[in-house]
């Protein structure tokens, strides 16, 4: 239900958040005005600073007519963009973008302008009574900022890689090679480490004066939330139980993780890339890494948190979140559609007073579809990339050696496999065999 009065409760908030955009763009603007080259950037930022005060303003009035806020076409369309294939499919191609054009994203003035203009979409989407439910939950605040800290280690540590990839081809040695200078644990980085606590210690103090902790009345059988959600490192592990069974995705999925990166160091050939930032020199590792950590967990916590609504459905950043949004789904398993919707036939079953081999028969004939799949997955894909895509990786790998780095990264793969094939197909299961609880 629209609150009359939200505009109002929210205007200190939004006239403080515009006020700190514009100290910070008139700071950054201060400090390329003092460098050669920068003043045209220094202008940009004054104006944009200028523009947030304005912003600030109008935000400060809490009249509906004069609080800056998105379109209400711009919030259809994103609430459209927001199911779960369009939301994978962005991700992906966010992804290959920020990849491929790295070396024009890593430019300050470029980082900067996508900083600035993420933050201010934030404010005009926080004048929404929907989205700001959402965001500005004390359980969700802490989220929010670890999505933009991330978004700048990213970016650190890709800035140093892009430069050093350039040094390289240029002949000349990686950043770090140039600043080997050794210090003394103590007292160069105790008084460094005990610096960083006080201030973390502060800033903490002020967190928690300015923001309630998120408590919740005691825990009771008879009341449980709506949605109920686990902590959002743990949301990735959430979202893979839509998809699978509990035993692979709360078992075998994260046992699979810690061996794969403990077998890391055993599987690599590449002796390129140590103690310095580089891409070029280890594209295929990083591809891989920052595919399965940002694709295949952030993504997820980020889906978790602020897409999965009540009854675990999915709703847009602007849509209101009510418990009586129904979606029908008829997820059928893999030899359903194969017997019944393809064949229109029965599923194979046993007769009645079968033994114990006629009814193993039975189930392999009626699962045959899904071992098939599966077994051309894991047992011949492996070999037709070994002598195609991955040619060079098995000649310097040798048999056992590439045989675990590919069935760790079709395993790793086939999360994704599963939650498109949910989202176009409804598929539930590629193996069901309810009779040993054996579903995959």
């Amino acid at each position: 239900m629209h609150n009359p009065f939200f505009l109002k409760d929210v205007a200190g908030f939004l006239g403080g958040y515009y006020t700190f955009l514009a100290i910070m763009n008139a700071v950054a603007a201060l400090l390329l005005w003092r460098k050669k080259g920068q003043t045209g950037w220094s202008l940009v930022w004054t104006v944009f600073a200028g523009a947030m005060m304005i912003l600030a303003s109008m935000a400060l009035s809490g009249a509906e007519s004069l609080v800056p806020a998105l379109p209400e076409a711009a919030r259809s369309f994103v609430n459209r963009l927001s199911g779960p294939v369009a939301y994978t499919v962005g991700t992906t191609a966010l992804f290959v973008i920020l990849f491929v054009f790295r070396k024009f994203f890593v430019q300050p003035m470029v980082a900067w302008s996508v900083l600035n203009i993420a933050l201010l979409l934030m404010g005009l989407a926080m004048a929404n009574e929907d989205f700001a439910a959402i965001v500005m939950k004390p359980d969700n605040v802490p989220i929010v900022g670890l999505v933009f800290l991330l978004a700048f280690f990213t970016w650190v540590a890709t800035k140093q890689a892009v430069v050093n990839d350039e040094r390289i081809a240029q002949g000349l040695p990686p950043m770090e090679k140039l600043d080997d200078e050794k210090v003394l644990v103590w007292p160069d980085l105790v008084y460094t480490e005990l610096i960083c606590m006080v201030a973390v210690s502060a800033f903490l103090l002020v967190w928690a004066i300015f923001l309630p902790a998120p408590l919740e009345e005691p825990a009771s059988s008879v009341k449980t939330p709506n949605p109920s959600k686990a902590p959002w490192y743990f949301l990735g592990l959430q979202e893979m139980l839509v998809y699978f069974d509990p035993w692979y995705a709360g078992v075998v999925l994260p046992s699979l993780v810690v061996f794969g990166l403990m077998a890391m160091p055993y599987l690599d050939f590449n002796k390129k890339g140590n103690g310095y930032y580089s891409i070029e020199e280890r594209k295929f590792s990083y591809l891989v890494y920052q595919f399965g950590f940002f694709e295949l967990w952030i993504t997820l916590i980020i889906l978790g948190t602020f897409l999965r609504g009540p009854n675990w459905n999915f709703f847009g950043p602007f849509e209101h979140w009510t418990p009586y949004k129904v979606e029908v789904l008829n997820n059928v398993d893999l030899n359903q559609m194969f017997w019944v919707n393809l064949l229109d036939r029965p599923l194979p079953r046993a007769p009645q007073g079968a033994g114990t081999l006629a009814q193993i028969g039975y189930i392999l004939l009626r699962e045959a579809p899904g071992l098939i799949a599966l077994g051309v997955y894991l047992v011949v894909l492996p070999p037709l990339l070994a002598v195609t895509v991955f040619r060079g990786f098995f000649a310097k790998m040798g048999f056992i050696r590439y045989m675990i780095m590919a069935n760790l990264m079709l395993l790793m793969l086939s999360l994704p496999i599963k939650m498109i094939l949910r989202w176009t197909f409804n598929l539930k299961y590629i193996l069901s065999i309810p009779e040993f609880s054996l579903n995959f």
